[in-house]
């Protein structure tokens, strides 16, 4: 504004040393000092924000600054977690075996101690000896031990329940079971070892299903010349099994917690942009590390927290979309702000009467402050152009509104939950946790409806839907 200010004031001057009256250099001042009010400028950007902000949300990617939506459109690799972000995170167990012991009593040791552990194998594993009548023993000495399984004493043995890394650190032979072990992870299963009292007595093996729409989000994340990389703590067989299905450019497996953070900063060393899709506890301080974090809606809360942008929908095509709406958005304000310096580089000029000697053109400072409202409502018309985003692209399915008729799930029970007290993205993301962790439930929260749309694979009472959110603190006015 002062450069502005210094041209009105050298035209005026110009015009008077060049004989013109008053008036007319003064008239020429004004005209200059109307015409370049910088309200075009001053809108390009923020009018830009505003907009994609607000059409991420309606499409359930909630922005959580402006920085971060911008900075995705810089992203040139995507790493992403295994378990809850490419596949369902609810594993199930596949086969127990169990050479040198029954397996009853197996299963009531392994279920002595998972029932402490919040891990979703752990979860696996519970509902299964559940499931067998396997009552748990009293557990003592509980203590887990960080990308490696879990230890404690029940019925009098000490009991060690996880993977091969942690059955090697604690000098037990698995080789008995490496040849089923190696066979489940090829086909993408997870073998879980048990041993107690220093030998192993039995092996788990569980499979977590790839989430459907996973493959088509690697494949939007390639069509947009994005590297991506897996990054999990499961065994590299299993991981290899599950990056040869989504067609992740790379994997790198059997990673303790704080491998994440360290790799997501040493690609950021080599000047990589780097964002780092994840769920859990473990992928908080990866999230937080990397240029942009996004975090699957249906995670863990520290996680949502961690996060710059979260899927509300947990849908890993979401995050496609995020980085394609802020190449959209930056790609708007590079627009506005070209409109906004062609307009003052020819306003500014025909204001202060440079054209006039030659052609005799002028500008009526009435005409100019018109120019400047009219530059204006192009900019904010431009950056309303947003609203468009998305349209016409077709998806693989129609599952991601939750409001759409389903035609693939016509016969499946569908209810409808009414909360209050949701009040943010962080609500939306609690409420849809504690409800798909229910077993036969897959639910998906509007925060703008102020409900939760649920479907079930089973029979739910709506007793336990309402404990689970009121549990958090919200409060159920009906399901329907």
């Amino acid at each position: 504004m002062p450069v502005v200010i210094c041209i009105a004031i050298v035209a005026g001057a110009a015009w008077l040393l060049a004989g013109k009256d008053v008036s007319f250099a003064l008239n020429m001042a004004i005209s200059v000092l109307v015409i370049s009010c910088p309200c075009a400028l001053g809108l390009a950007t923020p009018t830009a924000i505003m907009v994609g902000t607000g059409k991420g949300a309606q499409n359930g990617i909630l922005i959580k600054s402006a920085e971060s939506l911008e900075t995705a459109h810089l992203v040139d690799t995507v790493v992403l977690d295994k378990t809850g972000t490419c596949t369902e995170g609810r594993p199930e167990v596949q086969a127990v075996y169990a050479d040198d012991l029954d397996k009853a009593e197996l299963l009531r040791l392994a279920n002595s101690l998972e029932v402490k552990s919040s891990h979703p194998l752990a979860g696996a594993v519970t509902r299964y000896c559940d499931k067998q009548s396997a009552a748990p023993y009293d557990c003592e000495d509980y203590a887990e031990t960080a990308g490696g399984g879990i230890s404690g004493k029940a019925a009098g043995r000490r009991v060690l329940i996880g993977n091969r890394r942690l059955m090697e650190q604690s000098g037990a032979d698995i080789s008995a079971y490496s040849d089923r072990a190696n066979k489940a992870a090829a086909g993408g299963a997870i073998p879980l070892y048990i041993a107690a009292d220093g030998k192993v007595i039995g092996m788990f093996t569980l499979a977590d299903p790839v989430k459907p729409t996973s493959r088509e989000a690697i494949e939007q994340l390639h069509g947009m010349k994005i590297k991506t990389v897996m990054l999990t703590g499961d065994n590299a067989a299993t991981a290899e099994a599950i990056r040869a299905q989504l067609g992740v450019d790379e994997v790198q497996a059997e990673l303790m917690p704080a491998d994440k953070a360290r790799i997501v900063g040493e690609m950021m060393a080599q000047g990589r942009k780097v964002a780092m899709i994840g769920d859990g506890i473990n992928d908080a301080p990866a999230l937080a590390a990397a240029d942009v974090g996004i975090a699957i809606g249906a995670g863990q809360d520290i996680a949502v927290e961690s996060a710059d942008i979260v899927l509300m929908k947990s849908d890993l095509r979401d995050a496609a979309s995020a980085i394609s709406l802020s190449r959209a958005v930056i790609r708007n304000i590079r627009e506005n702000l070209f409109w906004a310096l062609i307009y003052n580089s020819l306003g500014i000029p025909l204001a202060a009467g440079v054209f006039f000697p030659l052609l005799g053109w002028k500008l009526n400072p009435m005409f100019g402050a018109a120019a400047m409202s009219l530059s204006s409502f192009c900019v904010v018309m431009n950056a309303l152009r947003l609203n468009l985003f998305g349209r016409g692209k077709n998806r693989s399915d129609n599952s991601k509104n939750p409001r759409s008729e389903d035609k693939t799930m016509e016969n499946s029970n569908k209810k409808v939950m009414k909360i209050d007290g949701m009040m943010c993205g962080h609500c939306t993301a609690t409420v849809t946790r504690v409800l798909n962790e229910i077993e036969g439930v897959s639910a998906e929260v509007s925060l703008e409806d102020k409900c939760a749309y649920i479907t079930l694979t089973k029979d739910v009472p709506d007793e336990v839907l309402k404990n689970a959110v009121t549990a958090q603190g919200y409060k159920v006015k009906g399901i329907k």
